[in-house]
């Protein structure tokens, strides 16, 4: 089969053209450049400079000699244009695979993406799935991913500095958290056995509490590490926020988020397919040395996170 991948040279991207080329696969694989892109043809992927996140490069033809695609656009977590980034991405998809003999997509989406309505970092996802799923001759896979556990070394300054974890997520909250190694292998299984289905959803994360993730990496590191709520509606959050960390525009996508999860609007089902990583797992090989680093790097300049896990 050959395929077209997006992100190629991404965290997720990466691994699923190493994956898919040591199957057998023919895989073009899309990127701007660089040594990742050169490593990637050195072991066998074409390379297709461009990309769907800035609309750079001939991207009408990307697809236009592919029977599959991997689809998933980068996530903003700046100060960039958050709102209208997803749907100008999804839009260049659509207009990129109506016309190609892709048969098959399968899409990087987010938990919650089924929901419509004010869910802050959900809604961005939400409106891509439905773009999405306009295209009539396209079998379509949306991969409902949790967080990333990748994501949780955004607190190792905090956890080396103050032993906490302050996050928005309500304590007694179980959010699903997944590997980006298990994204990319079991988006390698699902182009192994297409689906017979016309839109399917897999959802792709364990479910854990913020105060079990905070005990499993104490127990890593040897010392207590608790959790602390940061309540999105508490007056002095918000204003530090906006006078050190952020604009209003972004503390209302964040709260937005916060409130989707707190309330139980987004959450998973329970029929989901088993993953190898396990919270436990990552936060002992992966999680650790990097707040071991962290205590060794010294103390660097405040973050939103370091200063809600001190407060």
């Amino acid at each position: 089969m050959r395929i077209a991948v997006v992100g190629a040279t991404g965290r997720i991207g990466a691994r699923l053209t190493e994956n898919l080329l040591a199957k057998g696969h023919s895989v073009k694989a899309l990127s701007r450049g660089g040594p990742a892109l050169n490593a990637l043809v050195a072991k066998g992927a074409e390379p297709f400079l461009g990309s769907f996140d800035t609309g750079d490069g001939e991207l009408g033809r990307f697809f236009e000699d592919a029977d599959a695609a991997f689809l998933m656009v980068k996530t903003l977590w700046g100060a960039e244009d958050f709102h209208g980034h997803y749907p100008a991405v999804a839009l260049r998809f659509f207009d990129a695979l109506r016309d190609s003999p892709v048969k098959l997509a399968v899409s990087l989406t987010a938990m919650g993406s089924e929901l419509s309505g004010n869910t802050g970092h959900f809604q961005g996802f939400h409106i891509l799935d439905q773009i999405l799923n306009r295209l009539r001759d396209i079998n379509l896979v949306h991969l409902q991913g949790g967080w990333f556990m990748e994501d949780l070394s955004r607190w190792a300054d905090a956890i080396a500095q103050h032993d906490r974890i302050g996050f928005t997520l309500a304590p007694d909250v179980k959010a699903p958290w997944v590997s980006i190694q298990d994204i990319a292998d079991f988006a390698a299984k699902e182009f192994d056995t297409p689906p017979d289905q016309y839109r399917s959803v897999k959802q792709l994360g364990i479910d854990y509490m913020m105060t079990e993730i905070a005990a499993m990496i104490g127990q890593a590191v040897g010392r207590e590490v608790d959790y602390r709520f940061v309540d999105p509606s508490d007056r002095e959050v918000e204003t530090a926020f906006r006078e050190r960390f952020g604009t209003l525009d972004r503390w209302v996508y964040d709260k937005n988020t916060a409130a989707a999860l707190n309330d139980g609007r987004v959450k998973f089902h329970d029929d989901r397919p088993a993953l190898p990583t396990t919270m436990a797992d990552f936060v002992r090989f992966t999680l650790r040395p990097l707040i071991e680093k962290a205590r060794t790097d010294g103390v660097k300049p405040e973050t939103f996170l370091t200063w809600s896990s001190r407060r």
